[in-house]
């Protein structure tokens, strides 16, 4: 067996579990990754190897010889990367970034994921927006962060990993005397003609003004022009009482003073929410945060898609759904 320059520890993680279950699908539960995800770390490791580590068959999964030498030397390796981490974990919080104080995906993980691990400290905040995010992900002075990943320049996406959460219904934001205010849903075809706010121009959401680009394209929809970033109620008050353009939100968005939010449909536009972290992370708490959103997903039913719903093609090939196994 050749001896690679450098073993990412989640291959190793990603072996042992198998290792561990004899079976993909149960491993890939355990780690709360999509089983093809599994599969690829663990070919990536024989291939790095230079050794095959499974017998695969349609009815069951074993050992090789070499898997079976390389698993005592795994799991040592693990247990002293836990060790490290137990030691060191208690010195920082997990700081999660939630977007705004708007947004209730990433509230609710975190709120579940601080039940799942009373005894560590995951700290709030508020960016707004998963572009600005990244770029501290990867840095090391954020942990994780929501948004929609797809959106990513690739360069970013290059250095992080995801975890599908929630396909969130989106909406629009309007004034209450808007001639679309009194309907309960807006059909898209209804915007025609309107022109929409959905962040242009602010640097830190360009995959907000994307997933607009994408959804408005071929409707006779327009994307708002540039403008300064209203921050606080009473400027983003006025700033709609100024220009009358529809914003567009997601349905959980919560209603300033003057609008409603009104869900769009025919079709529902949804957008992808992930988990995102920086690869290689390791912190005692980050378990916990993707075994919340993996139990609120499968509780809420937070990936299962209505009748008529529209995503893009480019989040449809990059955000693979996980199937959940409760515990």
């Amino acid at each position: 067996m050749p001896t690679p320059a450098h073993l990412d520890p989640r291959l190793l993680r990603a072996f042992v579990t198998v290792a561990e279950e004899l079976h993909f699908t149960r491993a890939a539960a355990r780690l709360y990754v999509a089983q093809q995800a599994l599969s690829r770390d663990v070919r990536r490791l024989e291939r790095e190897l230079g050794a095959e580590l499974f017998l695969r068959t349609t009815r069951q999964v074993t050992l090789t010889v070499d898997g079976e030498r390389l698993l005592p030397h795994a799991r040592r390796v693990l247990a002293a990367q836990d060790d490290l981490l137990a030691a060191f974990g208690q010195a920082r919080p997990l700081l999660v970034d939630l977007n705004s104080p708007n947004l209730d995906t990433g509230r609710r993980v975190l709120g579940r994921a601080r039940e799942l691990a009373p005894d560590h400290e995951l700290m709030a905040r508020y960016e707004s927006g998963l572009t600005r995010a990244a770029a501290e992900l990867l840095a090391g002075l954020l942990d994780v962060s929501f948004g929609r990943f797809a959106g990513l320049a690739p360069a970013l996406r290059a250095g992080l990993d995801h975890q599908l959460v929630r396909y969130e219904p989106m909406a629009v934001v309007l004034s209450e005397d808007h001639p679309l205010a009194a309907r309960e849903a807006v059909p898209l075809r209804a915007l025609a003609g309107e022109t929409v706010y959905a962040g242009a121009g602010n640097t830190r959401t360009p995959e907000w003004t994307d997933l607009a680009h994408h959804l408005f394209a071929g409707r006779g929809i327009e994307v708002a022009p540039p403008a300064p970033l209203a921050v606080g109620e009473e400027e983003f008050e006025r700033l709609m009482a100024k220009t009358g353009n529809p914003v567009l939100a997601v349905t959980g968005f919560a209603a300033m003073p003057r609008t409603v939010v009104r869900p769009l449909v025919e079709p529902v536009p949804l957008s992808p929410v992930s988990l995102v972290w920086r690869r290689g992370l390791a912190h005692p708490a980050f378990d916990a945060v993707r075994r919340a959103a993996a139990e609120l997903a499968a509780e809420r039913g937070w990936l299962l898609r209505p009748e008529r719903a529209w995503i893009p093609a480019i989040d449809e090939s990059i955000s693979e759904p996980v199937t959940y196994v409760h515990h």
